[in-house]
């Protein structure tokens, strides 16, 4: 670890633009990321915050055929998107660049470049998958197939999203291109390969032995259980029609792979934002008095632990990661998060339907943050967090200092009188918490800073609650003074506290106690965040109760999207055996109404019904009362097996049989004729 390091870059996991942004993207990478970047400036640090748009690779391509577009218009069309949700969230990125931009092309270029004429490559000719009917090789994200290490049959050909284990596309099971739906064919194509079991010996001292104690366990065990399974040469360039061009002769039709060009993106962030600012970018990168940090999901942990480390090993001039704090992911209400698949609370939405709720989100999210393990976001917690931790006490203590101050002294901060032992004790507690809190968030645990920051408005409302100035207003005036001067430094306190956390509400809070702080080492010698004598402002709610209602459409929105993906994924029964035509004419199938219809006596599952079939009036016994209620089926058209052995079911004879199916949430459904002018009896031929 580098101790007291003279700046810091701080990279967030670039997204993907072939999709808006989700909570499992903030609450996984640019929270964590944000609060760690707002922290450090808050402690006056010099900090170059950076992230930007992956638009090249496998996920464009095959976000551009499905809808019909370019990869351009992919990327430009979602790079819009992205941006607008990380700005409207508060994410200070101090640069938001693209991969397609010219400075990250040349960046890249020139970074193969050196390795190549350095010889850090191995070039090969390999027998990769092929798609004969769509003339060309497929890359990662085109093949399917059965996953060897844990029998998944929607494994990609890069990682199992089951099991989390990274593949060659060669090693899966059974695979079938998603272009065509062909199985591909093997065939012959040159490659440029890093031999990363060269740096072995590099990661085993850097990581497994310089990193074992301040490396959080679940980043640590993963790249143990890499290096220990033996590094294997990784290619770094693919068949492609989108991406950087692989820069050196014989390279006609290749592109960089992904997972090269992406993570140098920081770097040529880093270039950009300096040209914009004046600044030299180098001191960022290659000074060893830089503490690097990455913020990244657990799905990129060997990207940025052993495959960059190893490019920039290789480079020779770069300074490498101090941290990688990499969190696991968050689920949605019990089920794996799935940009394909709509299971999102997609944050463009989120604003649309909780506007001006941005940090309710943020805190519900770091509260809830998947630091070690994965962990469930659900609407119920999300609005229990809100009501009960915001609501009632963070915006209850600020609303009653405000409300009191002004009522007592028209906004204006009292004079103390001398400090009672309650007032020094809540006092040096106070002044403890910036200590506490930034011990838990230089060792990126977000969300105990977060638990220690709400234990401020704890010790507020807790002193409100004991001393109960509305009480003491008449006998003792003076002992008021002191109360409200105490509990309006908590409150200025909360201002700047809150801000890596919290920063819409910490404009808020500084706006209406008209302060502006903006600094992590408060002055708590004197006890004048807020002297005496200052003017605030007039009350407004910081947080509002989350109702019912809203997370019940929430929950119903969800749910829908469930019942939609049932039905696209839908997979039909198998045909059954053939049958002649002499068969089917054996049935005798007409159209006919249900007259009557009530429940069996002590069967849960069957109606008794009275149906006119048009040749007569019959009774047929059918499996549907857990469906159907008697009364509401009465009148209604349906289609009958008139010509079906009677059988007797609990003393009452059936006469036929009511065709039913089952939609795509498993509901029962009559096949019923629903033309004008068909008559009971009409028979079905």
């Amino acid at each position: 670890m580098i101790q007291n390091p003279k700046r810091y870059t701080i990279t967030a996991a670039l997204p993907y633009t072939n999709g808006p942004i989700h909570i499992g993207h903030l609450a996984g990478v640019y929270v964590p990321s944000d609060i760690y970047s707002r922290y450090l400036r808050l402690q006056g640090r010099d900090v170059l915050f950076v992230c930007g748009s992956d638009e090249h690779g496998v996920a464009i391509s095959m976000k551009a055929k499905k809808e019909g577009i370019t990869p351009q218009q992919v990327i430009d069309k979602y790079d819009g998107i992205i941006r607008k949700s990380f700005s409207d969230f508060g994410i200070s990125f101090d640069n938001y660049s693209r991969t397609s931009a010219k400075i990250h092309h040349d960046t890249a270029s020139e970074f193969f470049k050196k390795l190549y004429e350095q010889g850090d490559f191995i070039e090969e000719v390999t027998e990769q998958l092929y798609d004969a009917k769509a003339d060309q090789f497929l890359a990662d994200r085109f093949v399917m197939g059965t996953c060897p290490k844990c029998g998944n049959e929607e494994a990609y050909g890069d990682q199992c999203e089951k099991c989390g284990s990274t593949l060659n596309a060669t090693d899966l099971i059974n695979p079938k291109s998603t272009i065509t739906g062909e199985t591909p064919i093997m065939k012959a194509t040159k490659h440029w390969f890093l031999p990363l079991d060269r740096y072995e010996d590099f990661l085993k001292e850097w990581i497994l032995v310089g990193h074992k104690n301040d490396w959080k366990p679940n980043v640590y065990g993963q790249v143990k259980s890499w290096i220990d399974g033996g590094l294997e040469p990784r290619a770094v360039t693919r068949d492609l029609d989108w991406g950087i061009d692989v820069p050196v002769e014989g390279a006609e039709g290749k592109k960089l792979y992904v997972w090269f060009d992406a993570p140098i993106g920081y770097i040529s962030a880093t270039k950009e934002w300096a040209l914009r600012e004046g600044k030299d970018w180098e001191p960022y990168w290659k000074d060893q008095d830089t503490k690097l940090v990455h913020f990244i999901g657990k799905d990129n942990i060997v990207f940025h632990c052993v495959i960059f480390p190893a490019m920039l090993k290789a480079e020779g001039s770069y300074i490498l990661p101090d941290n990688v704090p990499a969190n696991e992911f968050l689920n949605l209400e019990g089920n794996k998060l799935s940009t394909s698949k709509n299971w999102a609370v997609w944050l463009h939405e989120y604003l649309e339907e909780f506007p001006n709720q941005q940090d309710v989100l943020r805190y519900a999210l770091t509260s809830n943050a998947p630091e070690t393990k994965d962990n469930d976001f659900t609407w119920k917690d999300f609005q229990a967090r809100n009501n009960n931790e915001l609501v009632a006490i963070f915006g209850n203590f600020i609303n009653r200092v405000v409300v009191l101050t002004n009522k007592y002294y028209d906004g204006i901060v009292p004079t103390p009188n001398e400090l009672s032992e309650v007032d020094e004790q809540t006092l040096a507690e106070l002044k403890a918490y910036p200590s506490v809190i930034s011990s838990s968030i230089e060792r990126y645990r977000f969300r105990e800073a977060l638990g220690e920051m709400m234990n401020v408005a704890r010790l507020g409302n807790k002193y409100l609650a004991d001393e109960e100035p509305w009480k003491m207003i008449k006998d003792n005036p003076e002992r008021v003074k002191t109360q409200m001067y105490v509990a309006l430094q908590i409150a200025a306190a909360l201002s700047s506290i809150c801000e890596p956390f919290l920063p819409f509400t910490s404009v808020k809070l500084s706006r209406m106690l008209h302060i502006n702080i903006n600094n992590w080492n408060l002055e708590f010698e004197d006890w004048n965040l807020l002297p005496a004598g200052h003017q605030i402002g007039q009350a407004e709610l910081l947080f509002s109760k989350i109702e019912d209602e809203e997370i019940q459409k929430q929950i119903d929105k969800l749910e829908a999207t469930k019942t939609a993906n049932k039905a696209e994924n839908k997979v039909a029964e198998p045909q059954k055996e053939l049958i002649q035509f002499e068969d089917f004419a054996k049935m005798d199938i007409r159209t006919g109404t249900i007259l009557e219809a009530e429940k069996m006596p002590k069967a849960n599952k069957l109606l008794i019904l009275k149906v006119d079939t048009g040749i007569d009036v019959r009774t047929i016994v059918s499996g549907i009362a857990e469906s159907f209620k008697p009364e509401d089926i009465v009148g209604k058209r349906v289609t009958v097996l008139v010509n079906l052995a009677p059988r007797n079911l609990r003393g009452v004879e059936s006469q036929g049989m009511i065709l039913m199916t089952t939609n795509a949430e498993g509901k029962l459904v009559f096949v019923n004729p629903d033309t004008d002018g068909v008559g009971n009896g009409e028979t079905i031929n």
